[in-house]
């Protein structure tokens, strides 16, 4: 979709229809995410990102050619990283490819893909740090006192 990056669903204001149908096909069993497996070792920022590929939920739309092109994401991002001066149009690719694989959330929020991590999750963590700094408070004041 071209255009700057819509709004989330939760943020919009809908009053229309949505303005074309979902075309979806149906496809059985989970697809094996490829080992990265580069022909020569991979600097470890590449395999950082391989790995986080993995563990991203919207991961779970790829297709077998999606991981493939990962790989190929991979290469080209070693080749940058690894270069000593790495070309800009080399760069310009490798965020074109990492682009069509909805790497950032402004390309997937472009394609209406919308990624919610655990709140209640996040809530604990949030009261967690709220009892922590009230504690630091406390000491802080009675630290002066003393």
């Amino acid at each position: 979709m071209p255009g700057p990056v819509p709004l989330r669903d939760e943020d919009r204001i809908r009053r229309n229809a949505p303005d074309f149908p979902i075309e979806t096909i149906e496809a059985s069993g989970d697809v094996p995410v490829p080992s990265l497996e580069l022909p020569f070792g991979a600097a470890p920022m590449v395999v950082d990102f391989y790995e986080s590929l993995q563990r991203s939920a919207y991961t779970k739309y790829y297709e077998p050619s999606d991981w493939e092109m990962a790989r190929l994401a991979c290469f080209l991002m070693n080749t940058i990283v690894t270069s000593p001066k790495p070309s800009s149009e080399m760069v310009k690719a490798l965020q074109t490819l990492l682009s069509n694989l909805l790497v950032t959330e402004g390309d997937r929020r472009r394609l209406r893909i919308e990624i919610t991590r655990n709140v209640k999750e996040n809530a604990e963590k949030d009261e967690l740090a709220d009892v922590m700094e009230m504690f630091q408070k406390r000491m802080e004041q009675k630290m002066r006192a003393q």
